[in-house]
């Protein structure tokens, strides 16, 4: 059951929220975009017990990024517990987080690399955050004989 609106503002606001193509997730897939990278968006990952839409998706590198909103996603930084309709808005945000969480280890069970970013942090960070997951650890393993 949903908690009556406080006024149509409030619910005109509450039903503006995007599920997807938020305005950070736009600007790190542009700013990916610009750098070569190509992607899918809000792509449904097939897992065998889970299904997981990522917000951006490497298919053949087995990268899923997801941009949480601090609200939603309850950022360690700038989540906070609602003052209004706690009774609702708390288990809500608790199953947001067991429902990333379980997102996570199904990814990960299955052999993805799952890169979250808050919506706060800087463009360059998040971007910074998908390229190193993109990018493969380059190992240089040298023979001694070789005189390096």
């Amino acid at each position: 059951m949903y908690p009556a609106p406080l006024n149509e503002g409030r619910s005109r606001n509450m039903r503006a929220n995007r599920r997807a193509d938020t305005k950070p997730e736009v600007e790190l897939r542009s700013a990916l975009h610009r750098l070569g990278y190509r992607y899918r968006k809000d792509f449904r990952v097939l897992l065998d017990d889970a299904t997981v839409r990522p917000d951006i998706v490497f298919t053949a590198r087995k990268v899923a990024v997801f941009v949480d909103g601090c609200f939603w996603h309850v950022c360690p930084v700038h989540g906070r517990e609602p003052n209004t309709n706690e009774w609702y808005w708390t288990p809500k945000l608790r199953r947001n987080i067991e429902r990333d969480r379980a997102a996570d280890v199904a990814l990960a069970a299955a052999g993805w690399h799952v890169v979250r970013v808050w919506e706060h942090e800087s463009l360059a960070a998040a971007v910074q955050a998908v390229v190193s997951a993109l990018s493969p650890t380059i190992e240089h393993a040298f023979d001694s004989s070789e005189g390096v």
